[in-house]
């Protein structure tokens, strides 16, 4: 079943499949990513671009059909255990499978991550190649003690700058941190992580006792009530240097989600839905296109990239964070394209960094008034809820079909059919992504997955910036219904 919603392009899509076909040359394209079905919006569901569908994708968790690579490696297929370490950890646990794995493709591999690290170049091997933001770029413009510079330098109007002070040496005294932000409670930052790590909210001298744990320099700024948002911004060069820049309709995103399993400034999800005031969406298109000009002309950095901000109670927006790579918003954002008649971002970020021009976007004045006009009503949008483990024991996942589309209803999930897209939920219905089979086992704070679908208006699984809609409670009340205690000791095989 195919959501109305989705404008199939066929010209577009055949351009842009096309396009990375060629830059491709016959190498093998390989997904390096946490979930194993990462791209799996571009290539599965409506509007879908099979030929660019991964050669093997790596992963933590498994994948499943129709999201699948045409051979996926995932580290729960030897040990079939989630947990926060494992999804920390996998990379190295899987290392030899995954070196192995990329050179028995037999051709050359392009390989496709977050950013460059040197263990996939060692994965690539001499002949491959990473298809990412290079990782020490990434930690010099994400490095939360220069974002105030980096938008000075960037020329977005101080309006929208959230005010704050880069300290270089020991955190002072909360009262002091306090008297140079004005405001009781402060947001300490350090370092370019990302999920929420490297920044803590500061209450109490314990807090500060925490943030004093992570390296310096430190970012120090007021909490800000109200809602987060993740923008999330394409940068394709021209032949003759110049730069187009696309900007996606900013997001409403729930942090600190306690109900939800999620801890304070960590992202339980993000919707789309949601309408922003039009100078907020005016602000902050500007400022993201005055971002990527100056990371261009300074960096050379082109492709995909996200900018968080701050939509104030009042209406007002402020800009808090830059994150240059892929995000865990990249999967479901891409629906904003596809709404729109255009492929995922994702799609035109491998074309770009393999020197494509990507001549099949839509001109990008264009697309940004159609984003501030979006943004600005009640149009139809994405939304995922993060899906944890919240219990304090070991449990299995059961009684289910797998990941697919289902109807929550009397307490419990209820099996639609198959899916891989968000599009393919219809109402009263959602896509439940990367479950786990039930021979994993889940500990305390495991990732369970995501749920998914379209959504109009406020009509999605967040009530609040830091609390759920009824329909998010129902869903997580009815997956929970799913949730077995384990029959077998943490660690061991079914």
């Amino acid at each position: 079943m195919s959501a109305p919603s989705v404008k199939d392009d066929a010209a577009v899509g055949e351009a842009a499949s096309a396009e990375g076909v060629a830059l491709l040359a016959g190498r093998a394209l390989v997904s390096i990513e946490r979930f194993a079905s990462s791209g799996r919006t571009s290539y599965s569901g409506p509007a879908a671009l099979p030929a660019l569908r991964p050669d093997l994708a790596i992963g933590a968790y498994r994948a499943w059909e129709p999201a699948s690579a045409r051979r996926t490696l995932a580290a729960e297929d030897t040990a079939p255990v989630r947990g926060v370490g494992q999804r920390r950890s996998w990379t190295d646990e899987i290392a030899q499978a995954a070196r192995a794995a990329v050179a028995g493709l037999g051709r050359r591999p392009v390989i496709t991550a977050w950013y460059s690290t040197g263990q996939l170049r060692s994965w690539a091997g001499p002949d491959g190649l990473v298809s990412a933001i290079d990782a020490d770029l990434r930690q010099r413009l994400e490095d939360k003690a220069a974002f105030g510079e980096i938008l000075r330098l960037a020329g977005v109007p101080e309006a929208i700058r959230l005010a704050g002070v880069r300290i270089d040496g020991p955190l002072p005294s909360l009262a002091d941190l306090r008297r140079a932000v004005s405001s009781d409670r402060v947001v300490v930052q350090s370092g370019a992580d990302s999920g929420g790590r490297g920044t803590v909210f500061v209450d109490v001298d314990a807090d500060l006792a925490q943030a004093a744990a992570m390296p310096g320099p430190y970012r120090v700024t007021p909490f800000v009530t109200g809602w987060s948002s993740n923008i999330t911004i394409l940068s394709a060069p021209r032949p003759d240097g110049t730069l187009r820049v696309y900007v996606d309709r900013p997001s409403h995103k729930a942090v600190g989600v306690p109900e939800a399993g999620i801890a304070p400034a960590k992202s339980a999800g993000n919707t789309w839905s949601i309408p922003w005031p039009r100078p907020a969406a005016e602000a902050v298109v500007d400022a993201a296109v005055r971002i990527a000009e100056w990371a261009w002309a300074e960096h050379r950095m082109a492709g995909l990239f996200g900018v968080d901000a701050l939509l104030t109670e009042d209406g007002r927006v402020v800009l808090n964070e830059i994150n240059c790579r892929n995000q865990g918003t990249t999967e479901v954002s891409g629906v904003n394209q596809q709404l729109r008649g255009l492929p995922p971002f994702a799609v035109a970020h491998l074309v770009v960094l393999l020197g494509g021009r990507a001549e099949w976007l839509s001109d990008p004045e264009a697309f940004n008034e159609a984003t501030i006009d979006a943004a600005t009503s009640s149009a139809p949008g994405p939304y995922y809820l993060k899906l944890r483990h919240r219990g304090p024991r070991p449990v299995t996942l059961t009684g289910l079909h797998g990941p697919g589309i289902y109807r929550p209803a009397g307490g419990s999930l209820h099996w639609v059919g198959p899916g891989s897209h968000p599009a393919e939920a219809g109402p009263g219905q959602v896509l439940l992504a990367n479950l786990p089979a039930p021979d994993v086992l889940c500990l305390p704070g495991a990732e369970l997955g995501t749920a998914e679908a379209i959504s109009a208006g406020a009509d999605g699984p967040f009530a609040d910036p830091h609390t759920l809609s009824a329909t998010g409670r129902q869903l997580l009340a009815a997956l929970d219904h799913h949730l077995t205690p384990a029959t077998r000791p943490e660690g061991t095989a079914p």
